[in-house]
């Protein structure tokens, strides 16, 4: 990859885009894709998985045989080389020691960010998603609905590469023919758990994944995402052609070399620096968004992560995509006579309720699963979900909670790891010498989880602001966050815990562990599921938010965020589709600006 330094920067670009993750690749590719002059700044080291995955290496082999560690939480292989929850140096504080009220921050220091490391699990949003404050009276209505976003699903589909199946199931929306790949099918343990669950009236059908089951239609996917640009049209035909089908070998948690999985390093940024128009600039973590005399941003400062050395760099337009606690945090600092609070924050609201996933897990022993013989299970994670089904039950209030969740799975004779020791332990008490091989053989197979992912609805108790006392090891000031789930929230992970505990026992199996009725005990601490949205939401009114439903902020015309910062709430699908999604449609609405001089 090209990648400049401090020496060969340009004097000014069109546009500064802060972050490379999936919104940060999405809108530089975009941009750059119609001409537009782009510097990226990561805050991480660079980073190429098509160098650095280890594609075959087994756990076995690796350091304390791959199991997480403080600074590699999830695992040796994993690809985070640079984050996590906790990084020397750099951190977070929280404004309460109290049992339940802290937030968890996750962070990437590397080129793509999280798209790095994430489950790939590429959801829509549906209709109910962008409304949710108009079908119950909790939370906020999006500026937009599910028709204005659509057809950028559409795009991020196609481009990424996302499999998966049309099953016309209620605010779990459909792809347009010809968009999803085909869905690899399911394994036999998943099998059982859709024969068996059905009758609990819980459906389970193929998940939407951005992986490639196939090799993408590079002659017909570039004309359609971009109908009046030859020369984009080639350059995203080529960066395609170099993807390969996935065969199904190594976890996507480790990157991918064959580019098979979406990965912003894989996917976004290799186009996008085809087109000559991208330069990214690694290790510079920016402080602050500057202004001009005019009032307009005019650039940014950063930090040099390896000398502390601070420097600006200029551009017409600035755009936040750091991820939604990053680019709060960039705001904040963003402090001026004009702006003592923070830049764009005139509604008060930058770092206001940021959200995170509702999560908690279940998992149980299947005796139809034991001693099976050796068959094909490879495939790329979860092969199936259930979306969330109790719409009708929950809008007659028959639920004492007011949003929904959905189910993974996670079951089959995956790469052995520290859940399965521990699963075996715990099943069969402990065993040793042919016993423990007997046993290994037996149960290996057998196990299965079933995860919750719900939605948060946004409140006053969760969100951060500036630490007054406490700096990083550059002297920039941190976040300081407050959280508190509320009772919405708690109920739903009890509910999650009964739900899977019934699973489990239609499936003829038993439960490993506890089912925690008290939705404290039940529920994963706030941030866990690194899925943190909010912070500078969208809106129609500039006094109740901090962008308009281009993203663009009210306060500064040519300051755009693009991030999860955007979301007014957070669905039970995975973000990061979505993210994409609206950073695409933004893109869109600056590039069209920049042509009227608007900027």
């Amino acid at each position: 990859m090209a990648i400049v330094t401090a020496e060969t920067l340009r004097d000014s670009y069109d546009v500064i885009v802060v972050g490379s993750g999936a919104a940060g690749g999405q809108t530089a590719y975009t941009l750059t894709m119609e001409g537009a002059k782009v510097l990226m700044l990561e805050a991480g080291r660079n980073y190429d998985p098509v160098r650095e995955t280890p594609m075959f290496q087994e756990n076995f082999r690796a350091p304390l045989r791959g199991t997480g560690t403080p600074d590699k939480p999830f695992g040796f292989h994993d690809a985070t080389v640079g984050g996590g929850w906790k990084i020397a140096g750099e951190p977070y504080t929280s404004a309460s020691a109290e049992s339940g009220r802290q937030f968890t921050w996750y962070r990437a220091r590397m080129l793509g960010g999280r798209t790095n490391h994430w489950a790939r699990n590429a959801l829509r949003n549906g209709p109910y998603d962008f409304k949710p404050y108009s079908r119950d009276g909790l939370g906020f209505d999006w500026p937009i609905s599910y028709e204005d976003v659509a057809p950028y699903y559409d795009k991020v589909e196609m481009l990424i590469g996302v499999y998966g199946s049309n099953e016309g199931l209620e605010n779990t929306p459909d792809s347009p023919d010809g968009v999803l790949l085909p869905a690899p099918k399911a394994r036999v343990g998943e099998l059982l758990a859709k024969q068996r669950v059905a009758r609990l009236g819980v459906p389970v059908i193929p998940l939407h994944r951005a992986v490639l089951s196939q090799r993408q239609d590079f002659q017909r996917i570039p004309a359609r995402l971009h109908p009046n640009n030859p020369r984009a049209q080639r350059i995203l035909a080529d960066s395609m052609q170099g993807r390969a089908a996935c065969f199904w070998a190594t976890p996507c948690g480790r990157g991918c070399a064959i580019r098979a999985n979406y990965q912003s390093t894989t996917v976004h940024l290799p186009p996008a620096l085809a087109t000559g128009n991208l330069d990214i600039l690694t290790d510079a973590l920016v402080r602050e968004v500057t202004l001009g005399s005019d009032g307009r941003a005019d650039g940014v400062a950063y930090v040099d992560r390896h000398s502390g050395t601070e420097r600006r760099v200029r551009a017409r337009v600035v755009v936040l995509a750091a991820s939604a606690c990053e680019s709060v945090r960039i705001l904040l600092n963003s402090r001026s006579p004009s702006f003592p609070n923070g830049l764009a924050n005139s509604s008060g609201l930058v770092g206001r309720y940021i959200m995170d996933t509702v999560g908690s897990s279940v998992g149980g022993q299947i005796p139809l699963l034991e001693a099976m013989p050796p068959h094909n299970e490879e495939g790329a994670g979860d092969h199936v979900y259930s979306p969330w089904w109790l719409y009708r039950e929950q809008k007659a209030g028959k639920l004492n909670f007011p949003r929904g969740y959905h189910i993974e799975f996670a079951s089959g004779k995956y790469m052995p790891n520290q859940y399965t020791a521990w699963a075996l332990e715990r099943y069969t008490g402990g065993s040793y010498g042919r016993r423990f091989k007997e046993d290994a053989r037996r149960y290996y197979g057998s196990f299965i989880q079933f995860t919750g992912r719900g939605e948060m609805i946004p409140n006053e108790n969760s969100f951060c602001d500036l630490d007054p006392a406490v700096k990083d090891k550059w002297g920039i000031p941190v976040l300081r966050f407050h959280w508190q789930w509320s009772e919405h929230e708690l109920r739903q992970a009890a509910h999650m815990q009964q739900t899977f505990a019934a699973m489990i026992q239609s499936m003829g199996g038993s439960v490993i562990g506890a089912v925690h009725e008290d939705g404290r005990r039940a529920i994963a601490p706030g941030g866990y599921i690194i899925h943190e949205v909010g912070g500078a939401r969208m809106g129609g009114d500039p006094k109740r938010s901090v962008t308009n439903s281009w993203g663009q902020t009210w306060d500064v015309k040519n300051l755009f965020v693009t991030d999860g910062a955007l979301f007014c709430s957070n669905a039970d699908k995975n973000p990061t589709l979505t993210i994409m999604a609206l950073a695409w449609r933004c893109s869109d609405y600056l590039l069209e600006e920049l042509r009227k001089g608007n900027l």
